[in-house]
């Protein structure tokens, strides 16, 4: 059975944030995601958590300025002084989080442009030795274009072969369901193929990206080949609920009994 976390960005948005923790708790989660922590103190952020009994599955690299339009700095060539600060910042978050993963978003950039993919390259390697040396994971997650119009990453297959020319450990592929059907489909074949070097899954129904099993996937299926693919990771349930976040987890339980 899949270990969930429910993303605290998108979801429990009835509530302030800081209180949405205790929410995710009461709901039967025993794990949470979110997008960035960085508006919030590290120490009352990792209070809830123990409060709460919960582990942190994820968060993300501080973006950049997210109001301005930036989505990461790792293609970035003009901001690579910010990126480097910016692993700094999310290093000692994840120290006061016990997290063991974070996800490093590409930027918006063209993947054509030679300087872009140089510096995404040695943006992610500088990330993967400095988190490294304190035991994390680094995550690198295609996301669509339709969501995210001109993204870096929006290839499966361009994250793959990084990974696989980086050679870093440490570095793994976050696989979000959602993304995945939109930017190329065959989201089983993609799963058996990529298991080796997935370190985070992510689900949503497409194509409005509300709960599982209201889209045109067979969400159930596919959660369910997790277990047989081997996968022991989290799966963060980052999608929008349609109508409440608690009346939406029916399809939670309804998976969980089986």
């Amino acid at each position: 059975m899949p270990r969930f976390a429910a993303n605290l960005t998108m979801m429990f948005q009835e509530h302030a944030f800081m209180d949405r923790f205790a929410e995710a708790a009461a709901a039967g989660f025993d794990a949470v995601e979110y997008l960035f922590p960085y508006d919030f103190d590290m120490s009352q952020i990792a209070r809830s958590l123990q409060e709460n009994q919960l582990t942190q599955a994820l968060f993300n690299l501080p973006p950049g300025d997210w109001q301005a339009g930036e989505r990461g700095l790792a293609a970035l060539p003009s901001r690579k002084a910010d990126f480097r600060k910016s692993v700094v910042t999310a290093l000692r978050y994840a120290a006061a989080t016990g997290v063991g993963r974070v996800h490093v978003m590409s930027g918006i950039a063209r993947r054509d442009d030679t300087v872009a993919r140089v510096c995404y390259r040695d943006s992610v390697a500088y990330l993967c030795d400095q988190a490294g040396q304190v035991g994390l994971d680094v995550l690198i997650e295609p996301i669509n274009a339709r969501d995210m119009p001109g993204y870096f990453l929006n290839d499966f297959n361009y994250a793959a072969d990084l990974i696989a020319d980086l050679g870093a450990a440490n570095l793994k592929l976050q696989f979000d369901i959602y993304h995945r059907q939109i930017i190329h489909g065959d989201v089983l074949t993609g799963l058996k193929t990529l298991m080796p070097i997935i370190g985070h899954v992510q689900i949503a129904a497409v194509p409005l990206r509300h709960e599982p099993g209201t889209g045109e996937l067979d969400d159930f299926r596919i959660l369910s080949a997790l277990d047989d693919l081997g996968y022991t990771g989290f799966v963060g349930c980052e999608y929008r609920p349609a109508a409440g976040t608690v009346a939406g987890l029916a399809w939670l339980h309804a998976f969980q009994k089986g």
